[in-house]
């Protein structure tokens, strides 16, 4: 993972450093949601424990704007600037809590990430026990907007349940159920295949209430026993794997959610070039043409020597993984991928 304070272009131009405030005025609770420190209740909780500074000074209240001016400190730790917002998929392992802080003391999924990642928040949560697709941003607002249910994203999972059902079963889930004496919208619930006495079952729901997939299944008289969220609108777990996390490039980021927050175009980000990539320009350069040289006769024409040395080989074209970045409803790849209901395509699935 990039640097991004090392990285920072802007310096090595000698450009102001942006202010520390994006919108001056702004509550200090919208201001570190935006640089990534937290949700805005996060904050709200860190400030009523003593953990923000001011100038020294620590905070009691959350009413507190921010000017830009300010000397700001999260757990002795200052805060910077905001960056450009920045998004990464990451496949969640069972067993790691989707927090910061676990008062049980158990390991989180933040302590897990890679060390040189820099300061990120989750796009909704995933439970203890349940694996699969996370989206991480640096963007506080970023996350906030994608996890309303008014942007329009799907959630799509995979879950092996203890039970037997029938589609019939599951169609009953459309008009959504009710968890906590709140409805929840539609759920697309489809019979993957039904192996002994357990059911794979493929789930798409636009909210993300607490534990809905599991809760949803109850009411069907189906336990949950192992839950894989295979993609978060059009961004797909695909065949990465577990524990591992990949940056989404800024230009498909602006394409996805350019609408919900702005991005800067790619010349001002904050990303170290890669390496080589002044001399891959230049070896794709066109050469000048030979005016003189005869039209349809090159150095190999017809009837011309071939060189000495051996054509090189075709590699073959290297797979891409598809739909890391596809559209929605498009179709997970990989091991989560939906298996066919012939003979060929049964499998065990794991106990």
């Amino acid at each position: 993972m990039p640097d991004m304070q090392k990285s920072d272009p802007s310096k090595s131009k000698g450009q102001s450093k942006p202010k520390l405030a994006d919108k001056p005025g702004d509550r200090i609770a919208k201001f570190l949601a935006r640089v990534g420190v937290g949700s805005r209740r996060d904050v709200e909780r860190m400030i009523e424990d003593g953990r923000v500074k001011v100038n020294g000074k620590v905070l009691t209240t959350p009413a507190f704007k921010v000017t830009g001016k300010e000397k700001i400190l999260v757990d002795n730790a200052p805060v910077e600037a905001p960056d450009i917002p920045r998004m990464w998929r990451y496949h969640k392992p069972d067993g790691l809590v989707t927090s910061h802080k676990d008062e049980q003391g158990r390991r989180t999924m933040f302590e897990a990430l890679p060390t040189d990642m820099p300061r990120v928040i989750s796009v909704g949560r995933l439970d203890l026990t349940s694996e699969g697709l996370i989206l991480l941003t640096n963007d506080g607002e970023l996350a906030r907007a994608l996890e309303l249910p008014s942007t329009g994203w799907s959630r799509r999972y995979r879950a092996r349940a203890y039970g037997k059902v029938t589609q019939e079963q599951l169609d009953t889930l459309k008009k959504g159920v009710v968890i906590d004496g709140i409805p929840t919208g539609e759920i697309i619930a489809t019979l993957d295949r039904q192996q002994g006495d357990n059911a794979w079952i493929n789930v798409t729901l636009h909210d993300g209430k607490n534990r809905e997939v599991r809760r949803a299944l109850e009411t069907l008289d189906l336990k949950v026993n192992r839950l894989i969220r295979v993609s978060f609108g059009p961004y797909m777990l695909g065949d990465l794997g577990k524990g591992a996390c990949e940056e989404i490039k800024t230009r498909v980021l602006r394409d996805q959610v350019g609408h919900l927050i702005d991005i800067p175009e790619e010349k001002t980000t904050t990303r170290k070039p890669k390496r080589g990539s002044h001399a891959s320009a230049k070896r794709f350069q066109e050469k000048p043409k030979d005016e003189n040289a005869p039209k349809g006769r090159g150095k190999f024409a017809k009837g011309g020597a071939k060189p000495a040395s051996k054509a090189k080989s075709k590699r073959p074209a290297k797979k891409v993984v598809g739909n890391a970045y596809g559209k929605p409803g498009g179709k997970t790849s990989g091991k989560f991928a939906p298996r066919s209901h012939g003979k060929s395509g049964q499998g065990k699935g794991k106990k």
